[in-house]
């Protein structure tokens, strides 16, 4: 844990020296151009648009869900718990498919997107914390600088890419967005966004989302983890217990 928390501070670093006029990783702020109400009890591990409606997965031991909203609204449709006291983590939609990671419980969760009928139980090696679909193939991050590649029907994984910034490793990649053949990725305990190409796993792009929630709406709010693309250069950003969710578009600073 030590050497992990090294390793974090050192890739910050290197994030802010970013900031300072990196050519390969600028620094970005996310312009805010609406908000719509958050569940404040909902532990966000996982967010994504799919079809018209707001997926969110959420965690902690026994009061783990996956959900469907509105995304207009935020209004929740539909909500089913996860079985075995599993702690929920990221998701993806593929076709009429729902993966979902839980977090130490050793499985990826496939449900029906119609129903929100849980079909299997799918062994995983490692931690389970962000996951993404690239449209071939889904991409796992596992709490390390590793984005591991998995098969979209079976989950088997197929490879790997270390994620680096300026050289340095990225540790703690946690909740995932593929757009456009690139990766978002919340980077755990910090107010982040990095964007990756999966090819090098090279961050090519750094959000400081720093200051979002105001001093009202702070407390009794957990870390920033929760990134949606809304098509085009919109986003919907969320966190833990966080009371609003924002959409946003990603402006130089």
């Amino acid at each position: 844990m030590i050497v992990r928390r090294a390793l974090l501070l050192v890739a910050l670093l290197a994030m802010a020296a970013c900031g300072a006029g990196s050519p390969g990783a600028p620094t970005l702020r996310p312009q805010v151009l609406g908000e719509l109400p958050h569940d404040t009890s909902a532990f966000t591990e996982g967010l994504e648009v799919a079809g018209g409606s707001l997926y969110e997965s959420t965690g902690l031991a026994g009061r783990s869900q996956l959900r469907e909203l509105d995304p207009a609204t935020g209004a929740l449709r539909r909500a089913v718990p996860l079985p075995a006291d599993y702690f929920g983590e990221g998701l993806t939609v593929v076709g009429d498919r729902i993966w979902q990671l839980t977090w130490r419980d050793g499985v990826a969760l496939e449900w029906d997107r119609a129903s929100l009928q849980l079909l299997r139980q799918v062994p995983i090696s490692g931690e389970g914390w962000g996951l993404c679909s690239d449209g071939a193939r889904l991409v796992r991050s596992d709490g390390t600088d590793l984005l591991r590649f998995q098969d979209p029907t079976t989950f088997a994984e197929t490879g790997s890419v270390r994620v680096t910034v300026d050289g340095e490793p990225l540790p703690q990649i946690n909740e995932l967005e593929c757009v456009a053949g690139q990766v978002w990725a919340n980077v755990w305990q910090t107010d982040r966004i990095v964007r990756i190409d999966p090819a090098t796993g090279v961050v090519t792009a750094v959000v400081d989302a720093s200051g979002l929630l105001s001093a009202a709406q702070r407390p009794g709010t957990d870390v920033l983890n929760g990134i949606a693309s809304l098509g085009g250069d919109e986003f919907l950003l969320t966190g833990k217990f966080w009371p609003v969710m924002f959409r946003v578009r990603f402006t130089a600073s």
